[in-house]
Protein backbone atom coordinates (compact mmCIF):
# COMPACT_ATOMS: atom_id res chain seq x y z
CA UNK A 1 0.00 0.00 0.00
CA UNK A 2 1.45 3.47 -0.44
CA UNK A 3 0.14 7.05 0.92
CA UNK A 4 0.35 10.08 -0.19
CA UNK A 5 -0.03 13.57 0.86
CA UNK A 6 -0.41 17.36 -0.01
CA UNK A 7 1.90 20.17 1.52
CA UNK A 8 0.88 20.57 5.21
CA UNK A 9 1.25 24.42 6.52
CA UNK A 10 2.74 25.32 2.97
CA UNK A 11 5.73 22.95 3.04
CA UNK A 12 6.15 19.98 1.36
CA UNK A 13 6.41 17.01 4.12
CA UNK A 14 8.37 13.54 3.08
CA UNK A 15 8.03 11.19 5.57
CA UNK A 16 10.98 8.04 6.44
CA UNK A 17 9.95 5.15 7.81
CA UNK A 18 10.77 5.98 11.00
CA UNK A 19 9.56 9.23 11.08
CA UNK A 20 6.00 6.94 9.72
CA UNK A 21 5.67 4.26 12.65
CA UNK A 22 6.91 7.44 15.39
CA UNK A 23 3.95 9.12 13.88
CA UNK A 24 1.41 5.96 14.66
CA UNK A 25 2.86 5.60 17.75
CA UNK A 26 2.23 9.45 18.71
CA UNK A 27 -1.82 8.86 17.46
CA UNK A 28 -2.14 5.60 19.27
CA UNK A 29 -1.36 7.41 22.71
CA UNK A 30 -3.13 10.43 21.89
CA UNK A 31 -6.26 7.96 21.30
CA UNK A 32 -5.40 6.67 24.76
CA UNK A 33 -6.23 10.40 25.90
CA UNK A 34 -9.24 10.51 23.55
CA UNK A 35 -11.08 7.46 25.69
CA UNK A 36 -10.82 9.80 29.43
CA UNK A 37 -11.72 12.59 27.31
CA UNK A 38 -8.82 14.57 27.48
CA UNK A 39 -8.61 15.21 23.64
CA UNK A 40 -10.34 14.34 20.12
CA UNK A 41 -7.72 12.40 17.90
CA UNK A 42 -8.49 12.14 13.84
CA UNK A 43 -9.41 8.32 13.05
CA UNK A 44 -6.45 6.73 12.07
CA UNK A 45 -6.25 6.56 8.22
CA UNK A 46 -7.01 2.90 6.60
CA UNK A 47 -3.84 3.24 4.27
CA UNK A 48 -1.58 2.93 7.64
CA UNK A 49 2.18 2.55 5.08
CA UNK A 50 5.02 4.58 7.06
CA UNK A 51 6.33 5.37 3.55
CA UNK A 52 4.75 8.79 1.96
CA UNK A 53 4.90 10.03 -1.67
CA UNK A 54 6.06 13.79 -1.75
CA UNK A 55 2.63 15.16 -3.29
CA UNK A 56 0.02 14.65 -0.73
CA UNK A 57 0.17 15.44 3.30
CA UNK A 58 -0.95 14.10 6.37
CA UNK A 59 -4.17 14.59 8.15
CA UNK A 60 -3.89 17.14 10.94
CA UNK A 61 -3.54 15.65 14.26
CA UNK A 62 -7.36 17.75 15.09
CA UNK A 63 -9.69 18.88 12.91
CA UNK A 64 -9.55 22.50 11.96
CA UNK A 65 -13.02 24.54 13.16
CA UNK A 66 -14.64 25.86 9.64
CA UNK A 67 -14.36 29.49 10.47
CA UNK A 68 -10.88 29.67 11.79
CA UNK A 69 -8.92 32.50 10.48
CA UNK A 70 -5.45 31.82 8.80
CA UNK A 71 -3.91 35.29 9.57
CA UNK A 72 -6.40 37.38 8.87
CA UNK A 73 -6.93 35.30 5.19
CA UNK A 74 -9.41 33.52 4.27
CA UNK A 75 -11.00 30.74 6.47
CA UNK A 76 -9.27 27.43 7.37
CA UNK A 77 -11.20 25.19 5.31
CA UNK A 78 -11.51 27.28 2.25
CA UNK A 79 -7.50 28.00 2.27
CA UNK A 80 -7.34 23.91 2.37
CA UNK A 81 -9.54 23.23 -0.19
CA UNK A 82 -7.66 25.57 -2.55
CA UNK A 83 -4.90 24.01 -1.83
CA UNK A 84 -6.34 20.19 -2.62
CA UNK A 85 -7.72 21.59 -5.58
CA UNK A 86 -4.22 23.20 -6.61
CA UNK A 87 -2.70 19.53 -5.71
CA UNK A 88 -5.31 17.53 -7.50
CA UNK A 89 -4.65 18.66 -10.84
CA UNK A 90 -1.97 15.42 -11.73
CA UNK A 91 -4.56 13.12 -10.53
CA UNK A 92 -7.04 14.40 -12.61
CA UNK A 93 -5.10 14.93 -15.42
CA UNK A 94 -4.62 11.07 -15.15
CA UNK A 95 -8.47 10.28 -15.23
CA UNK A 96 -8.95 12.10 -17.87
CA UNK A 97 -6.36 9.38 -19.80
CA UNK A 98 -8.00 6.53 -17.52
CA UNK A 99 -11.12 7.13 -15.21
CA UNK A 100 -10.88 3.89 -14.42
CA UNK A 101 -7.20 4.54 -12.58
CA UNK A 102 -7.73 3.33 -9.46
CA UNK A 103 -4.65 5.22 -7.52
CA UNK A 104 -5.30 8.03 -8.83
CA UNK A 105 -8.88 8.04 -7.56
CA UNK A 106 -7.40 6.50 -4.34
CA UNK A 107 -4.98 9.22 -4.29
CA UNK A 108 -7.58 11.80 -4.49
CA UNK A 109 -9.47 10.90 -1.79
CA UNK A 110 -6.55 10.56 0.70
CA UNK A 111 -6.00 14.54 -0.92
CA UNK A 112 -9.47 15.75 0.01
CA UNK A 113 -9.67 13.75 3.22
CA UNK A 114 -6.72 15.02 4.81
CA UNK A 115 -7.72 18.88 4.05
CA UNK A 116 -11.37 18.14 5.87
CA UNK A 117 -13.16 17.88 2.28
CA UNK A 118 -14.57 14.72 3.70
CA UNK A 119 -17.97 14.67 1.35
CA UNK A 120 -15.65 15.28 -1.54
CA UNK A 121 -12.82 12.65 -0.36
CA UNK A 122 -15.63 10.11 -0.07
CA UNK A 123 -16.96 10.42 -3.89
CA UNK A 124 -13.85 9.59 -5.04
CA UNK A 125 -13.40 6.70 -2.20
CA UNK A 126 -16.53 5.46 -3.86
CA UNK A 127 -14.98 5.34 -7.17
CA UNK A 128 -11.91 3.82 -6.23
CA UNK A 129 -13.51 1.17 -4.56
CA UNK A 130 -16.17 0.56 -7.31
CA UNK A 131 -12.97 -1.12 -8.87
CA UNK A 132 -11.21 -2.34 -6.33
CA UNK A 133 -14.41 -2.85 -3.87
CA UNK A 134 -11.79 -5.59 -1.59
CA UNK A 135 -9.49 -2.66 -0.63
CA UNK A 136 -9.77 -2.78 3.15
CA UNK A 137 -7.33 0.40 3.34
CA UNK A 138 -9.65 2.44 1.13
CA UNK A 139 -12.69 0.83 2.51
CA UNK A 140 -11.12 2.04 5.76
CA UNK A 141 -10.80 6.03 4.66
CA UNK A 142 -14.37 5.92 3.41
CA UNK A 143 -15.58 5.18 6.66
CA UNK A 144 -14.13 7.55 8.33
CA UNK A 145 -15.02 10.27 5.52
CA UNK A 146 -18.38 9.61 6.44
CA UNK A 147 -18.06 9.35 10.03
CA UNK A 148 -17.03 13.04 10.03
CA UNK A 149 -20.06 13.83 7.54
CA UNK A 150 -22.70 12.35 10.33
CA UNK A 151 -23.31 9.20 8.85
CA UNK A 152 -21.96 7.11 11.65
CA UNK A 153 -24.01 3.86 10.51
CA UNK A 154 -22.91 4.03 7.05
CA UNK A 155 -18.86 4.38 8.64
CA UNK A 156 -19.78 1.35 10.48
CA UNK A 157 -20.93 -0.70 7.82
CA UNK A 158 -17.83 -0.11 5.51
CA UNK A 159 -15.57 -0.93 8.43
CA UNK A 160 -17.77 -3.75 8.56
CA UNK A 161 -17.64 -4.65 4.87
CA UNK A 162 -13.48 -3.84 5.07
CA UNK A 163 -13.36 -6.50 7.83
CA UNK A 164 -14.89 -9.09 5.43
CA UNK A 165 -11.92 -8.63 3.03
CA UNK A 166 -9.69 -8.68 5.79
CA UNK A 167 -10.48 -9.25 9.33
CA UNK A 168 -7.22 -8.13 10.77
CA UNK A 169 -7.14 -5.14 9.28
CA UNK A 170 -5.90 -2.50 12.01
CA UNK A 171 -7.14 0.69 10.89
CA UNK A 172 -10.89 -0.74 10.44
CA UNK A 173 -10.51 -2.45 13.93
CA UNK A 174 -9.67 0.84 15.62
CA UNK A 175 -11.90 2.78 14.21
CA UNK A 176 -14.56 0.56 14.73
CA UNK A 177 -13.95 0.44 18.25
CA UNK A 178 -13.52 4.31 18.31
CA UNK A 179 -16.95 4.78 16.32
CA UNK A 180 -18.52 2.34 18.74
CA UNK A 181 -17.86 4.33 21.72
CA UNK A 182 -17.97 8.11 20.90
CA UNK A 183 -21.02 7.67 18.67
CA UNK A 184 -22.38 4.88 19.97
CA UNK A 185 -21.30 4.76 24.08
CA UNK A 186 -20.93 1.29 23.10
CA UNK A 187 -18.01 0.19 25.25
CA UNK A 188 -18.42 -3.27 25.21
CA UNK A 189 -18.88 -3.15 20.96
CA UNK A 190 -15.59 -1.16 21.19
CA UNK A 191 -13.96 -3.37 23.24
CA UNK A 192 -14.77 -6.38 21.25
CA UNK A 193 -13.07 -4.54 18.05
CA UNK A 194 -10.07 -3.70 20.25
CA UNK A 195 -9.56 -7.11 21.70
CA UNK A 196 -9.83 -8.85 17.65
CA UNK A 197 -6.53 -6.52 17.36
CA UNK A 198 -4.94 -8.61 20.66
CA UNK A 199 -6.27 -11.41 19.05
CA UNK A 200 -4.18 -10.50 15.39
CA UNK A 201 -0.48 -10.83 14.36
CA UNK A 202 -0.15 -6.51 14.88
CA UNK A 203 3.17 -5.25 16.13
CA UNK A 204 3.57 -5.71 19.99
CA UNK A 205 3.72 -2.03 20.04
CA UNK A 206 0.51 -1.50 18.84
CA UNK A 207 -0.63 -4.36 21.08
CA UNK A 208 0.63 -2.53 24.30
CA UNK A 209 -1.38 0.94 23.56
CA UNK A 210 -4.81 -0.98 22.36
CA UNK A 211 -4.26 -2.87 25.89
CA UNK A 212 -4.39 1.08 27.43
CA UNK A 213 -7.59 1.42 25.44
CA UNK A 214 -9.29 -1.26 26.44
CA UNK A 215 -8.45 -0.69 30.62
CA UNK A 216 -9.83 2.75 30.21
CA UNK A 217 -12.61 2.30 28.20
CA UNK A 218 -13.76 -0.85 31.14
CA UNK A 219 -12.53 2.24 33.75
CA UNK A 220 -15.22 4.48 32.61
CA UNK A 221 -17.66 2.36 31.40
CA UNK A 222 -18.93 2.64 35.52
CA UNK A 223 -21.29 -0.12 37.13
CA UNK A 224 -23.10 -2.74 35.40
CA UNK A 225 -26.79 -2.29 36.35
Amino acid sequence: MTDQEIPRNDAEVMETKESGWKSQQVYLMALACLIVGVAVGYLLRGSESPTLAASVASAPQQPLPPQADMGGQMPALARMKKMADTAAAPALEKLKQNPNDFQSLNDLGKLYRSTHQFKEAAGYYERALAIEPKNAAARTDLASCLYYEGDVDGALAQLDKALQYDPQFFGALLNSGIIKLKAKNDTAGAIASWERILKSNADPKQKEVVKKLIASARQNEGPKS
